[in-house]
């Protein structure tokens, strides 16, 4: 389709129609981004549901798989079903996602088994959910960029993106109110939001985007999703223990599985360097705004990432009981305590989209950026037993700054990309984003396991013993993997009632009973090699997002690839013309 063409089809375009699309998938996104998070805070109304304790031996799995697998998935196939919909229809291939993530969550809701067998099939669910989600966060920005004309896409993909980030935070405080209710409400609530974009989504959408009809790249295709899969699960297994030690970093399996999947990545590279219709666009990351954006993305996601997982865990198993708050309760108040996070992204958002469409992104993304580093650095001298109004600031501080990156970022983005392959580059930064959260938690877990690992056993210990507990027993509860004892704080549980068990406890006196499973005694017994390790992670995150900043700089000057498809084209072959063509 020759620009001219283009142009004309897009004049065509009536002016309510783009309105209509980004309501449409920004529900897409937001349901998918959800559902990423919402089962973090009902997890323990979930494992009771169907019977199973997840911090028995053996049961980690499920724990970890029914967080993770919808991430990796989603990761995984995030390229290739943006680039099926350069091929086949973008339109085509976001409803097909509606179909497929509205059928998993009733399969989800309703799970007839108990047990190991009951986690099965959500882990299976959670699976093919990821995949419909896949399907809707690969083809939404292609869809908006093509409804859009170039001076109003700041604004919409920044109201798109920042719904999907924020929706991760709403997914807390959804899936603790509906959990508390019924854990089947958790999967429920996406059906009926899911059969309304569905049918929407068939009845209005239209293909506007340019198709190209392409051989697939299967041997892309296949290299990539080995080589991620195996990488994804190196790093979920590395932060359970192995072989004696307090992570499985250093063990044969996790090993194996880097090294192998990087081997793969790598020939996958090679792969798509030498076909000629490939899945991954390389010579896009030629376009320096493409490549500048998406390594910001990748940056930014690694930061922040794993920064939920911490805040809930210092939460649910300090600062909420040290306030009075029962075990059961923390998960939920956790995700209302974290609502200044999602306001700060709510409302800088669409205004930094808005403001980026009249001047870039350059200054507003490395600004934020920068602010998301001071905002680490402020939590990094926040006591464990903070003054909540100084922590809501802080998180009220650290959305806005990822508001103010993301939505210019996103449309700097998707700016910079022909129109025939707005659904690969958007796949692609997608990816990026995605397998950094996976690694981000994975980095995350693991310099807090570090942190808790030189003092948490022997402060176990001692505690444990001092309330009269057996000394074989409190040795045994010591020598827990740093792990366990995060899991326990993190799913709500009581932690000592938990670790310890209520046959122990019943020889134990009554006044050490209630200290040791009150409130306070787990949390205080904690909270120094807590703080010791989460100090380490924020400092990590400030560095990162400072190198963050650096990449969103480099960017350059504001890229608006509008009418030059062709050009860019035969340009992308020439590094030299690509980067002059951009500035």
């Amino acid at each position: 389709m020759s620009p001219s063409t283009l142009l004309s089809k897009e004049s065509d375009i009536s002016p309510g129609y783009k309105w209509l699309v980004l309501t449409n998938t920004t529900i897409g996104v937001l349901l998918a981004t959800i559902d990423s998070s919402i089962m973090l805070i009902a997890m323990p109304d979930i494992f009771r549901g169907i019977k199973l304790n997840p911090l028995a031996p053996g049961n980690t799995f499920y724990l970890l798989w029914m967080i993770l697998g919808f991430l990796v998935v989603s990761s995984v196939l995030v390229v290739s079903l943006g680039r099926l919909g350069d091929i086949y229809g973008r339109v085509k291939m976001y409803n097909l996602g509606f179909v497929i993530y509205t059928a998993a969550s009733l399969v989800l809701t309703l799970d007839p088994l108990k047990g190991t067998e009951g986690a099965t099939w959500l882990i299976i669910g959670r699976v093919f959910q990821g995949i419909g989600a896949a399907f809707l966060v690969a083809n939404s920005a292609a869809i908006l960029t093509d409804a859009f004309p170039s001076n109003q896409r700041g604004l919409a993909l920044g109201i798109n993106n920042i719904a999907g980030i924020s929706g991760s935070f709403i997914g807390l405080i959804l899936g603790g109110v509906l959990g508390a209710i019924d854990w089947r409400l958790v999967f429920l609530v996406s059906v009926p939001f899911g059969l309304l974009g569905t049918v929407w989504s068939y009845v209005n959408l239209r293909e506007l985007g340019e198709r190209h009809k392409a051989r697939i790249d299967w041997a892309g295709n296949l290299t990539f999703a080995i080589g991620l899969i195996l990488i994804m699960v190196g790093i979920t297994y590395g932060i359970e223990p192995a072989n004696g030690h307090s992570t499985g970093w250093a063990s044969v399996p996790v090993l194996s599985e880097l090294i192998v999947g990087a081997l793969t990545l790598v020939a996958f590279v090679i792969i798509e360097a030498h076909v000629d219709e490939p899945m991954f666009r390389l010579p896009l990351f030629r376009i320096r705004a493409f490549a500048s954006g998406t390594l910001a993305t990748f940056l930014a996601a690694i930061g922040r990432g794993g920064l939920m997982f911490m805040l809930i865990i210092w939460l649910q198993g300090i600062w909420l009981p040290e306030h009075g708050y029962s075990f059961e309760r923390t998960p939920l108040w956790a995700g209302i305590l974290m609502l200044p996070l999602t306001l700060g992204f709510l409302l800088a958002g669409p205004f930094s989209g808005y403001l980026s469409d009249q001047f870039g992104a350059r200054y507003l993304a490395t600004g934020g950026m920068l602010v998301a580093a001071t905002s680490f650095v402020l939590l990094i001298f926040l006591p464990v037993n903070f003054n909540y109004v100084a922590f809501a600031l802080i998180l009220l501080l650290f959305g806005t700054s990822m508001g103010a990156f993301a939505a210019p970022n996103r449309a700097a983005v998707m700016n910079s990309l022909p129109a025939r392959d707005r659904g690969a580059g958007g796949g692609m930064n997608a990816t990026f984003q995605s397998s950094a959260q996976v690694l981000s938690i994975g980095i995350f877990f693991s310099l807090m396991i570090i942190g808790l690992s030189s003092t948490l056993s022997s402060t176990l210990t001692a505690g444990l013993i001092s309330h009269g507990v057996p000394i074989a027993v409190a040795h045994k509860i010591g020598a827990l993997p740093p792990v366990s004892v995060l899991f326990a704080a993190f799913l709500g549980y009581n932690p000592i009632k938990t670790l310890v068990g209520t046959k122990v406890l019943s020889h134990v006196s009554a006044a050490n009973q209630a200290a040791l499973t009150g409130h306070g005694f787990f949390s205080k017994l904690i909270s120094t090699p807590f703080h010791s390790g989460i100090k380490t992670a924020f400092i990590f995150s400030a560095i990162v997002s400072v190198i963050a900043a650096g990449a969103s700089w480099s960017r350059g000057s504001r890229f608006v690839n509008d009418g030059h498809d062709q050009q860019l084209a035969a340009m992308l072959e020439d590094p030299e013309s690509a980067t002059a063509l951009q500035d």
